[in-house]
C-alpha cells in the first residue's frame, strides 16, 4: 500500500512545476502593465522624478507591442488603473473611496481604449510616431468628454521640471505630451532592435534612422525651443501680493465656517497693510485673494461687504476677491470680483469650466445611490461665458479659476485677450494635505512657459506661489498656513508660437493618429480580401 501511494503521489509534484512555469510568463505582461502605469504616476509632482515617464512608456510599449485588440484593452486598463488610481486618490480625501474609484476607473477606460489604438499602430513602420499621436488624441478626447472633460493626468503636467518643458512654448501641452511619449516608445523600439540585431545580426539602416529620430528629435526640439523661454520684463514689472488666509478646519465642512474663512483673508490683508506701513514689505500694485475666500455673497450680505471693503481700503490697492454669488433665481456663480478701494466692486469674472460632481451634480438621483455626499451640492453652480481679464492698476491680469488651469483654452483665451500676467486663484481646502495642490501647481508652471507669462497662484490653504515666465517658483507658502507673498513680477505681452497656433498642434497630432489608425484598418481589410 505504501508503495502505491508513493507511486501515485510523487508524479504530482513535478506536474505542478510546469504549471507554475507557464503561469509566470502569462503574468509578466499584466504585471508590467500595472508597473508602467505606476511609473507614469510616480513621474508627477510632488516627486521630482519626471524622467520616470520615459521608462514607463518604454515598458508600456513592450506590453502593447502587436497585441490583439482584446489583450491590448485589458493590458491598457491595468496600466490606466496603475496610473489613475494613485494619481487621483485626492478625489476621495473627504468623500470616501466610491467617487475616487469611479473617476479613476472612468479615466482608466479612456487609457484602455487608447491602448487598443497604440497596439494597432505598432504594426506600422516607425510605429512610435503613430503610437505617440494616438496617446495625444486620447488625451484630447479625455479633456473634452464626458461633462466637459477631465484633463487631469495629461503627461505634459508632470513635466514642469523636465528637459522637455520648453516644447510647451512651441506647441502647447499637446506637443509636450507627444514628444515625451514618442521618446519613451522610441526607447523601447531601440531596445527591441538591439535584441533583434544580437539574435540575427541584422540592423537595417532605415530602422536605425527611425529609432534615432524618435529618441533624439524630441530632445533636440526641446533644446531648440529654449530661446522661446524668456522671463524678461517686456512691459515693465508689477508688484503683486497673494493672500493665503487659511481655513478653520480641513475637509468639506470648511464651508460651515464661511465667515471665519472670509475673516482669515481680511485679517491677513490687514496685516499686510501694517507690514507695508512699517516698511517690512513693498507696497503692492494689486492684491489677489483665492477662490472661495468669501463664500458669503458680498452683494447680499452687508457684513461680508464691510469686512472686504475695510481690508481693501487698508491695503489701498485693487484687490481680486473670490466669492460665491447667489442670484435671486438661477444657478450660483463662482465669481472673482475686482474690488476697488474707493469704488468697491467694479468688475466680475464667472468661472467658465465648472467642476462636475463638485460644483454641479450631473445625474443627481443616480449618483445618490452610491454616495449621500451628493446632497452637499444643494444648488448647482452655472458656468460663466466671458473671458476674464481685469485691468488692475494698469496691469492686465488674466483670470483662471482653480480647475480651469487644466484646460488649454481657458488659459490661452486670457493671453489672447491681452493678459500680461496670469492669476490662478484656487481653493484646495476640501482635499486636505493630499498631492492635489502640487499637481495643480505644476500645471501653472507649465502654463507659465506655454504662454511666457508670470503666474500667481493664491490658494486658501494649499501651496500659494509666484511663478516666473520660465516656470521657476520664486516664492511659495506652506500648506494650511496663513501667509502673504509679495513679489515684483515681469510683465510680458509677446505671444509664443503655442499661443498663436492655439489648438492647431493638437488638431494636427489628432489627424496623424487618425491617419495611422486608418492605415492599419485599410491593411486589415486588404488582408481579409486576399484570404
Amino acid at each position: 500500500m505504501s508503495t502505491t501511494i508513493a507511486q501515485v503521489g510523487d508524479p504530482q509534484k513535478p506536474a505542478s512545476a510546469p504549471r507554475a512555469g507557464r503561469m509566470l510568463p502569462r503574468l509578466a505582461r499584466p504585471a508590467a502593465a500595472v508597473l508602467s502605469g505606476v511609473m507614469l504616476y510616480a513621474s508627477f509632482p510632488p516627486r521630482p522624478l519626471w524622467w520616470l515617464v520615459l521608462p514607463g512608456f518604454a515598458l508600456l510599449g513592450w506590453v502593447l507591442f502587436e497585441r490583439r485588440f482584446r489583450a491590448a484593452f485589458g493590458l491598457g486598463l491595468l496600466a490606466g488603473l496603475g496610473f489613475m488610481l494613485p494619481l487621483l486618490h485626492w478625489t476621495g480625501e473627504e468623500v470616501g473611496p466610491v467617487p475616487w474609484l469611479a473617476l479613476a476607473a472612468a479615466e482608466a477606460l479612456f487609457v484602455a481604449v487608447g491602448c487598443i489604438g497604440i497596439s494597432a499602430v505598432t504594426r506600422l513602420a516607425c510605429w512610435p510616431l503613430w503610437a505617440a499621436a494616438v496617446w495625444t488624441l486620447d488625451e484630447a478626447v479625455r479633456a473634452r468628454m464626458p461633462f466637459g472633460g477631465f484633463p487631469w493626468g495629461k503627461i505634459a503636467f508632470g513635466q514642469a521640471d523636465s528637459v522637455f518643458l520648453p516644447l510647451a512654448a512651441l506647441g502647447g501641452t499637446p506637443l509636450l505630451s507627444f514628444a515625451v511619449v514618442l521618446c519613451g516608445f522610441g526607447l523601447f523600439e531601440a531596445v527591441r532592435r538591439f535584441r533583434i540585431h544580437r539574435t540575427t545580426g541584422e540592423l537595417p539602416r532605415g530602422a536605425v534612422v527611425a529609432v534615432a529620430a524618435t529618441v533624439l528629435l524630441p530632445v533636440a526640439a526641446a533644446f531648440g525651443s529654449l530661446p522661446l523661454v524668456d522671463d524678461s520684463a517686456e512691459d515693465g514689472t508689477a508688484t503683486v501680493a497673494a493672500i493665503q488666509g487659511n481655513v478653520p478646519r480641513l475637509g468639506l465642512d470648511f464651508n460651515a465656517q464661511r465667515r471665519a474663512v472670509l475673516d482669515n483673508h481680511a485679517n491677513r490683508t490687514q496685516q499686510l497693510a501694517r507690514d507695508v506701513k512699517a516698511g517690512k514689505v513693498p507696497q503692492p500694485d494689486f492684491v489677489l485673494w483665492p477662490e472661495n475666500s468669501s463664500d458669503l455673497d458680498p452683494y447680499r450680505n452687508a457684513d461680508a461687504r464691510i469686512v472686504i471693503d475695510d481690508a481693501v481700503k487698508a491695503i489701498g490697492v485693487p484687490t481680486v476677491v473670490g466669492a460665491v454669488v447667489e442670484p435671486d433665481t438661477g444657478k450660483l456663480r463662482n465669481t472673482l470680483i475686482q474690488w476697488d478701494p474707493d469704488k468697491g466692486p467694479v468688475a466680475t469674472y464667472d468661472k467658465r469650466h465648472i467642476q462636475p460632481f463638485g460644483e454641479y451634480m450631473p445625474m443627481r438621483s443616480f449618483v445618490r445611490v452610491f454616495s449621500s455626499d451628493v446632497d452637499r451640492v444643494q444648488r448647482d453652480f452655472g458656468p460663466g461665458r466671458k473671458v476674464g481679464v481685469f485691468d488692475l492698476a494698469g496691469t492686465y491680469v488674466g483670470l483662471v479659476t482653480c480647475y480651469e488651469a487644466a484646460f488649454d483654452d481657458a488659459v490661452r483665451d486670457t493671453v489672447e485677450h491681452g493678459a500680461q500676467l496670469i492669476a490662478v486663484p484656487s481653493n484646495n481646502a476640501t482635499f486636505g494635505r493630499s498631492e492635489m495642490t502640487y499637481q495643480q501647481l505644476a500645471m501653472s508652471r507649465v502654463r507659465a512657459v506655454e504662454h511666457s507669462r508670470s503666474v500667481v497662484v493664491p490658494v486658501t490653504s494649499g501651496v500659494s506661489a509666484v511663478i516666473r515666465p520660465d516656470g521657476t517658483i520664486v516664492q511659495k507658502t506652506k500648506m494650511f498656513t496663513p501667509d502673504a507673498l509679495v513679489d515684483e513680477v515681469p510683465l510680458r505681452s509677446s505671444l509664443t508660437p503655442a499661443t498663436r497656433m492655439g489648438p492647431l498642434p493638437e488638431g494636427l497630432l489628432a489627424l496623424l493618429a487618425v491617419f495611422g489608425l486608418g492605415w492599419v484598418a485599410t491593411r486589415a481589410v486588404r488582408a481579409r480580401r486576399v484570404r
